[in-house]
């Protein structure tokens, strides 16, 4: 892997790795998420100009608690396509800053707002005791958008497809 790409965030699958179909790639990428993990790759409506969308459940009202009492400002949604000719899955993360408003989440492009593959890590933290009574800095959540597009991207290499990270333009 070059510099420039591994400067933009494009990995290559791993050496014998066998391309897997569109189909099932399309497969794949939809079975991620949901359940028991507080984010989902969803389908993309038609105005959403990609196929996928992996992005964090901060919408659902059943995470709202969850999100909330996190104190989450940020989520983040990973905008997908694939270009089966190249065997490439191209993929745009964006960074919305939420605000909560009576326990409901608003979404806002803002000064927090996004483009490119950067990680964000954030968490909170509270003051504990260890086993001597001393005090010491518990984390009681951590935040980091790897554990979003990590799962993505890595199943994409499984495949045998290539993730390209695109910053600017159009997917």
């Amino acid at each position: 892997m070059g510099f420039l790409e591994r400067l933009t965030g494009t990995r290559r699958p791993a050496e014998g790795v066998a391309p897997r179909s569109a189909q099932e790639v399309r497969e794949l990428l939809l079975s991620l998420g949901g359940g028991d993990v507080p984010w989902v790759v969803r389908g993309a409506a038609p105005e959403e100009e990609v196929e996928f969308v992996a992005e964090w459940r901060v919408r659902e009202p059943a995470w709202w608690g969850f999100f909330r009492g996190r104190r989450v400002d940020r989520t983040v949604r990973i905008r997908t396509r694939l270009v089966p000719e190249d065997r490439e899955v191209r993929a745009l993360q964006e960074q919305w800053e939420v605000s909560w408003v009576d326990g409901t989440p608003r979404f806002a492009r803002s000064r927090a707002y996004g483009r490119g593959q950067g990680r964000t890590v954030g968490g909170q933290w509270t003051f504990g005791r260890d086993e001597g009574g001393g005090r010491r800095l518990e984390e009681t959540f951590r935040f980091d958008t790897a554990e979003l597009t990590d799962p993505v991207r890595d199943a994409v290499l499984g495949a045998g497809w290539t993730w390209r990270a695109v910053t600017f333009g159009k997917l």
